[in-house]
């Protein structure tokens, strides 16, 4: 693997149904929509040469689903770290508590030094 070049942050939320994947897309989608980095162009490789190492923090890691947040990903190799972090935060009325996940994406090329 190359030398890692970036990383993006990302912050997503599910509000009621305390689902820790979806709230993972979205802080994966937050990191990534916010950016236009044209790395593989740059570099003049191709972007299926980008390898992009994710790691996401919720307060229940195994209940994160790998291969959805894949498909978050139109390119590149992803692989995924999920651990313990983010935030539940208690609803009053007394439902689900809201779910935060934060996102870590560090990008590097394979091939580029």
């Amino acid at each position: 693997m190359g030398k890692r070049l970036l990383t993006e942050f990302g912050m997503g939320t599910s509000l009621r149904r305390q689902d820790y994947t979806q709230a993972a897309v979205r802080a994966l989608k937050d990191a990534l929509w916010h950016n236009s980095i044209n790395l593989a162009e740059l570099f003049g490789v191709e972007k299926t040469a980008m390898v992009l190492t994710v790691e996401i923090g919720v307060q229940n890691p195994d209940r994160v689903d790998t291969s959805v947040l894949a498909e978050v990903f139109p390119y590149g190799q992803p692989s995924f770290s999920i651990v313990k972090g983010g935030l539940d935060i208690p609803r009053s009325d007394g439902g689900k508590p809201t779910v935060i996940a934060n996102a870590a994406i560090s990008v590097a090329l394979e091939g580029v030094a």
